[in-house]
């Protein structure tokens, strides 16, 4: 009886509830049957009793066996089970780590040493074996970024990492041979590049045809022994344009040693007094060929519009890279070009009810006097034009010249605030862009979504990739000294039955040549002081620009202020500073930048201040052995080699000068 019992217990443990429920179900089931013979009485009932008593004990039996069965069947399932989780913890072919709260390693599973090659883990941290796997345990702890993946290069293998925060466990996956054929096809893909020879032409216009023909060998001579040492196709299409087909791994290689080749050809044909540059675009990311050929040409206007000898390399979708233009683009523009932009201009004018002219936000000089240039030469061609200046936004020398053009209502009537110029514009209104190309520097970037494409730009600085799509007319030369002084050259090919330049506009126009170029003492050529020569002709007046030019007393002791700050990187390079919770007018920071060259062994200087608007701006400037536009660019700015600037939003100005300092470190290591 007691094992029956014991049976019974074991039997009811191992069975779930709807097994035992059935059991006593079938149980009652027979008693119920039973009690029935009895009632009856009969000897029929008591056999049939008898039987059901035999049936119900062998059916007890044997599912009392069948339990026990079940039992060894689950205990012998649970025992494997137990034993696979701790086996494959410790052998299954994926690396395991455990970490502590102060990710300090714990536990590793012998795979993990096996493949890494690390057995000597349990003093480490988790950044001593990488440093990018502890900041990819870092993110990952971050609700945003849990339960990612990552491939991480730990020695000479790859890993396919995940972190389970939660358990402080973080696995690897050995994808070694797939990094490899990863990075073995994305070595081979194809890519379009296009060479050009910049100013070609305007060397070999003055030049014997022997002379012609030796500087041609040259230039095919290296050009083609620099494609086979690159394993790349080249192949001359014209007599200043290349065309290249190579693979992604080629160019990136190029790309580490920063294009030696510009530098090559440059310095040879400067030493034999031809100084030919080359400029280059190159494009990649898609399988489509005619794709990769249009946007490498784009990348080579890109190159162009930045003022040639460089490199601009863009994967399709992503950023583009730009290398070289490291010297002064030298003037190659002509009068004829002038002309034809002056005329194709005046077509544009003739084609559109009005014209809204702008600079980019907190104009100075250069901004006001191509404005109110533009305005000139729009109403030579009897088309109305509105300048778009904020007030409230200006410097004092800008504030000066605005009190004074505010005498002529003329020139005041069409002077409108951005607020303003957003109910001006119509579906034929032209925009047209001065010194800047970026619309979000723009004083009122609003008015590009209601363009329609109908923009100009007209601009002196280097072309960065942010630029107005699709724009009707572009004359961006980067070798002029300023925007005013293309306007200028564009007046002298007006039509001459027209009213001509007023004194107050050749006033505006020559302040912002003389601005631009630190009174003719930077990036000047003979025709800035042509355009000058001119402005003076038709009534600019020197000595109202130096009155408007002249600094206020508080200007001078913020500047000095600022420049009392200096510190040296690198040993050439000026870094002054404001403080995080004081703004200063960029154009105080200008001029403080300007000031800090005139120091010795001072070749580039970098001013950070807060401004107005809450960002923190960098002023820079450099006499030419330092390339400022690279390094602003790489924070966000650009510019020229010798003057450029960025904005940087939501930091600091510890924190920029901070991000300044890495950049300059970088640059100074290269």
């Amino acid at each position: 009886m007691k094992k029956i019992k014991s049976n019974l217990r074991f039997f009811l443990s191992r069975v779930d509830y709807s097994t035992q429920l059935t059991a006593i179900s079938l149980v009652v089931m027979l008693i119920s049957i039973f009690i029935v013979g009895l009632v009856h009485g009969s000897i029929s009932g008591y056999i049939q009793a008898l039987l059901v008593v035999i049936a119900f004990v062998l059916f007890i039996y044997l599912f009392l066996l069948l339990g026990e069965k079940a039992g060894k069947y689950t205990n012998n399932l649970q025992y494997r089970i137990d034993r696979g989780t701790d086996n494959s913890f410790v052998e299954y072919p994926l690396g395991i780590l455990l970490y502590d709260d102060d990710k300090q390693v714990q536990w590793v599973n012998p795979y993990f040493v096996e493949k890494t090659g690390i057995d000597s883990v349990y003093s480490m941290n988790i950044s001593d074996i990488s440093s990018e796997l502890a900041s990819f345990v870092d993110d990952d702890e971050d609700e945003e970024n849990h339960g990612k993946h990552k491939t991480i290069q730990i020695g000479n293998k790859y890993y396919l990492v995940q972190v389970q925060t939660e358990l402080k466990v973080i696995y690897f996956m050995d994808i070694t041979h797939y990094s490899k054929v990863e990075k073995r096809y994305e070595n081979n893909r194809s890519v379009i590049g296009q060479v050009y020879l910049d100013n070609y032409a305007e060397i070999t216009q003055s030049m014997s045809d022997r002379d012609i023909s030796n500087l041609d060998n040259y230039i095919t001579n290296e050009l083609s022994n620099w494609a086979s040492r690159e394993q790349m196709f080249l192949k001359r299409i014209d007599d200043d344009h290349f065309f290249i087909v190579a693979y992604t791994g080629k160019v990136f290689k190029m790309e580490e040693t920063g294009f030696k080749i510009l530098d090559a050809i440059r310095e040879y044909t400067s030493q034999q007094n031809v100084p030919l540059t080359l400029s280059m675009g190159f494009s990649y990311g898609v399988d489509d060929l005619n794709t990769l050929n249009d946007e490498a040409q784009k990348n080579l206007n890109l190159a162009l519009g930045r003022g040639g000898d460089q490199v601009v390399v863009k994967e399709i979708g992503k950023k583009a890279r730009f290398y070289g233009g490291n010297t002064d683009p030298m003037e190659k523009r002509t009068r004829v070009r002038a002309r034809m932009i002056s005329e194709a201009l005046q077509e544009l004018l003739k084609d559109s009810d009005q014209v809204i002219v702008m600079g980019h936000s907190h104009p100075d000089m250069d901004v006001v006097g191509s404005s109110l240039g533009i305005r000139r030469i729009a109403l030579m061609n009897n088309t109305p034009c509105k300048v778009v200046i904020d007030p409230k936004t200006i410097h004092t020398d800008v504030s000066r010249l605005l009190q004074l053009i505010n005498k002529d209502p003329d020139i005041k009537n069409d002077i409108v605030t951005p607020e303003e110029s957003m109910n001006l514009r119509t579906s034929n209104t032209l925009i047209v862009m001065v010194d800047h190309s970026k619309q979000s520097i723009s004083i009122n970037p609003s008015l590009f979504n209601q363009a329609n494409e109908k923009v100009v730009v007209i601009d002196h600085h280097r072309r960065g990739e942010e630029f107005p799509e699709n724009p009707m007319l572009i004359y961006i030369e980067p070798y002029a000294s300023s925007t005013s002084e293309l306007i200028t050259e564009m007046l002298e090919y007006q039509p001459k039955n027209k009213k001509s330049v007023e004194k107050i506009e050749a006033t505006a126009l020559l302040a912002g040549i003389t601005v631009d170029t630190k009174s003719f003492s930077l990036r000047t050529g003979t025709r800035t002081f042509d355009a000058a020569s001119y402005l003076r002709s038709v009534g600019a007046d020197e000595a109202l620009i130096q009155n408007l030019l002249k600094e206020n007393i508080d200007s001078f002791i913020q500047r000095n202020h600022l420049i009392e700050t200096i510190t040296m990187v690198g040993g050439q390079m000026a870094v002054c500073f404001g403080e995080n919770d004081r703004s200063y007018d960029p154009v105080i920071v200008a001029q403080a930048a300007d000031t800090l060259l005139s120091l010795n062994n001072v070749e580039a200087s970098f001013v950070i201040s807060k401004r107005p608007d809450g960002r923190v701006g960098i002023s820079a400037r450099s006499l030419g052995k330092v390339n400022v536009q690279v390094i602003m660019e790489k924070l966000g700015g650009g510019g020229h080699l010798t003057d450029a600037a960025t904005q940087i939003a939501d930091v600091t100005v510890d924190e920029a000068k901070d991000q300044l300092i890495d950049v300059l470190s970088d640059s100074s290591k290269k």
